[in-house]
């Protein structure tokens, strides 16, 4: 039994004008099941998803939602994994099971973002939200072979405007994944001082340094407390980073 999306591929395939045989030979099918599902069993091509690929559209040069998509796009380069070997590639973002909000979130931005049906696969202390769908790789350009931190991880020109005309949900997306919001605790001269306090941790410089452009567009003081972990601290500044960000729910 294929999948729904396998068959919505051989037909789009087959609108764009390829052949039963070379959609067969591209998808690993049976010509014959290819020619039932083409001819025998035509039915319509459901072209939401396309027609939502921005990317695919010459009459479209930004995305549906800018808003949806700058937060997805942080929250896939901190835990997401674009799997582009199966059939129809799988966007796929782990989020904790301590964070229903963050999960619900996710959900929706795929949903704003390109996807008709999201589903939500639960692993063991966490959730993987993933959507199915032949358009992810056009939008998530940064997808490639490897772990993150081990390839360079750029932003194509298209999608730095976008991040320039909405840094804060891009740092949403960022900060509800390999960041955080703590209560930091010192104390100076015997008295105990508590202050909120973001931190944000991530093995890849590349992306490491996507997050600090991000808070330099919004004017957010920022330091490197390690290698691999940026914190911001001051008071305005986490103040600031409270109307685009907040805390994980």
């Amino acid at each position: 039994m294929h999948p729904p999306q396998m068959r919505e591929q051989a037909r789009a395939l087959r609108v764009r004008g390829h052949s039963i045989h070379s959609v067969a030979q591209k998808l690993s099918l049976p010509y014959a099941t290819v020619w039932h599902w083409c001819v025998d069993r035509p039915e319509p091509v459901r072209r939401g998803t396309e027609l939502r690929c921005f990317r695919c559209r010459p009459d479209v040069d930004k995305p549906t939602d800018p808003v949806a998509y700058a937060y997805l796009l942080g929250l896939y380069l901190g835990d997401g994994h674009l799997v582009t070997t199966a059939r129809v590639p799988v966007l796929r973002i782990y989020c904790f099971n301590d964070w229903p909000g963050l999960i619900e979130a996710c959900d929706v931005a795929m949903q704003a973002v390109l996807a008709s049906k999201v589903q939500r696969v639960q692993k063991q202390g966490c959730v993987g939200v993933q959507s199915y769908g032949l358009h992810w790789p056009c939008l998530l350009p940064q997808h490639g072979p490897g772990k993150k931190h081990e390839r360079p991880i750029v932003l194509a020109d298209w999608q730095r405007p976008i991040i320039e005309q909405h840094p804060g949900d891009f740092l949403r997306g960022l900060f509800h994944s390999d960041g955080c919001r703590i209560a930091n605790r010192v104390t100076v001269r015997g008295k105990a001082y508590v202050y909120p306090r973001y931190m944000f941790v991530n093995e890849s410089t590349d992306i490491m340094g996507l997050c600090q452009w991000g808070l330099d567009l919004l004017g957010i003081a920022w330091r490197m407390n390690r290698r691999n972990s940026l914190s911001v601290a001051r008071r305005g500044a986490v103040a600031e980073l409270d109307r685009h960000v907040g805390p994980k729910s």
